[in-house]
């Protein structure tokens, strides 16, 4: 059967908080498309069943599923199409993208594409924890589609691997579906979530955290029987019985597409490279949310949704070629920077932040910024560095930088 064919100004793939946002704002007065594998638009919020969603891009509070409706109703009643089990399965040239769904086979054209995938949370094989293979091993995804989408229970004591804002989030989960969460562990000295959020969470929900905690190995064949756990400081080994075992955090981003089209990708996030107007290194071809920065709020991508649609409008309009200049680059304790180019001419990024993930803590981080021999940059901030979490650098950061000379790093003194 030969496919049909679609034409649209923009075509978005992915329906979640970045994608629909900037459908939201190009839909004003271009031809939107908006392509989505699931069954329905929202993205992970949909299924995210409690408050803390909206506060950024919204101005309010609101829980998971009700923040997705409002981005898919805002979507749509801008005059965006919505196109959900539409699976883009790659390339057929510039800006030209092949889609299978339900009514068959399809060849979509763009004036430009807009890529915002998302990131996923790395599963247990992908983080080498042993073990067989029993029912009962989840990623916090997987958690919240079984629960709240299909109303079922994991089971009744869990362990949660992580303990981070996400970590806090499957245990919300856990607890709508009646199950007890009987740890978290975390490799790190103290929770990777906000101290704020830790000392409420830990008070409310009574869960004990175990830091500088690995768990080594899976327990059961069949069924979770256990986990084993190492204390990183002691050595001590120890079993803790659950019949659940939630992997949360550990973010990599849904990049195959930009894999497929040949786009240049940033080693650090492992996904597309792109400067501060969210230009990839294709012609026409941008990339926003959490596919260039796993892993940030829902509502900081929405952010990055509405910055990136005037980006969009400069390229329809004028048509420039790829971006080219000075790579940024996260050096210790930070593992990456996003964005990750910087170019001549190219606006602040969204909220003028760059974006940071470290590996370490440092409660009076001051960052510094050095390209070819000198520094360039340097910032005293009040917040702290901490894993597990964004960290932010006003852009002015980088005000001093040569957008054509060497590589740009960023790190702390």
């Amino acid at each position: 059967m030969t496919p049909g064919e679609v034409v649209a100004d923009v075509v978005v793939v992915g329906a979640g908080p970045a994608g629909l946002t900037a459908a939201r704002e190009l839909a004003r007065d271009r031809r939107v498309l908006v392509l989505d594998r699931e069954s329905e638009a929202g993205g992970i919020p949909r299924h995210s069943d409690h408050l803390g969603y909206g506060v950024r891009d919204l101005r309010r509070v609101t829980s998971g599923p009700a923040y997705a409706r409002r981005l898919v109703a805002n979507a749509l009643d801008a005059g965006a199409e919505v196109r959900t089990e539409a699976t883009v399965t790659g390339w057929a040239g510039e800006r030209v993208l092949e889609v299978t769904s339900p009514q068959g086979r399809l060849v979509v054209r763009g004036g430009a594409v807009l890529l915002a995938t998302g990131a996923r949370e790395r599963p247990r094989p992908a983080r080498l924890v042993p073990g067989d293979r029993p029912a009962g091993v989840l990623t916090t995804g997987l958690l919240q589609n079984l629960v709240h989408l299909q109303h079922r229970s994991p089971g009744r004591r869990a362990v949660v691997v992580g303990a981070e804002l996400v970590s806090w989030s499957a245990v919300l989960t856990l607890r709508e579906a009646g199950t007890e969460t009987v740890l978290l562990a975390t490799e790190h000295e103290r929770g990777e979530s906000y101290a704020a959020v830790r000392a409420t969470a830990r008070l409310a929900l009574r869960v004990p955290v175990a830091t500088c905690t690995r768990v080594v190995r899976v327990i059961g064949h069949d069924a979770v029987e256990g986990v084993e756990l190492l204390d990183l400081r002691t050595g001590r080994r120890r079993v803790v019985a659950c019949d659940t075992v939630v992997f949360t955090g550990d973010w990599i981003p849904d990049h195959e597409l930009a894999r497929l089209g040949g786009l240049d990708l940033d080693p650090a996030t492992r996904g597309p490279r792109v400067d501060s107007a969210l230009r990839t290194s294709a012609a026409g071809v941008l990339a926003a949310g959490n596919l260039v920065h796993p892993v940030d709020t829902a509502d900081a991508a929405a952010l990055d949704g509405r910055h990136v649609a005037d980006q969009v409008r400069r390229w329809l309009d004028l048509g420039e070629p790829p971006p080219r200049g000075a790579r940024i680059v996260a050096v210790e304790p930070f593992r990456w920077v996003a964005p990750s180019l910087l170019v001549p001419g190219a606006p602040a990024p969204a909220r003028r932040r760059l974006l940071l993930w470290a590996e370490d803590s440092r409660l009076v981080p001051r960052v510094v910024a050095r390209q070819d021999g000198r520094e360039v940059g340097r910032r005293s901030l009040p917040w702290p560095v901490a894993p597990g979490r964004v960290f932010r650098v006003p852009w002015s950061l980088l005000e001093r930088a040569d957008p054509l000379g060497g590589d740009v790093t960023i790190g702390l003194l």
